[in-house]
């Protein structure tokens, strides 16, 4: 059975990876091949699209993702709270709420990021 908060706890993860190759393998171990993001011009789909997504966005940015230990699941819907601090520090910049279609299998098949304005 899915662990929703160990699902959230390896999402994030993924965002604080370093190095590429780890993240790319990351990623595929958590999304689906033809996963999707919504949003923007027409979203993003598949590995490569997310991996572009994540690649050095914590590190590169001097910050560190963390999720919220309140996950939560119910059916083949996985939500949970995130926060972007400081690298280094406990300062919270920023804050949002993930909401994700999951497969039988637990990976991502929608991601639908909500980050207040």
């Amino acid at each position: 059975m899915l662990d929703a908060q160990m699902l959230a706890d390896r999402y994030v993860a993924a965002w604080n990876e370093p190095d590429a190759t780890r993240r790319l393998e990351a990623i595929a171990a958590l999304w689906a091949p033809d996963a999707q993001t919504p949003g923007g011009a027409g979203g993003r789909r598949g590995f490569g699209a997310l991996g572009r997504l994540t690649f050095g966005s914590s590190e590169k940015n001097g910050v560190r993702f963390r999720a919220a230990p309140t996950a939560r699941r119910r059916g083949d819907v996985v939500t949970f709270r995130w926060e972007m601090l400081l690298a280094g520090s406990e300062t919270v910049l920023a804050s949002g709420l993930e909401f994700l279609i999951v497969d039988d299998k637990g990976q991502i098949l929608v991601d639908h990021p909500f980050v207040p304005a």
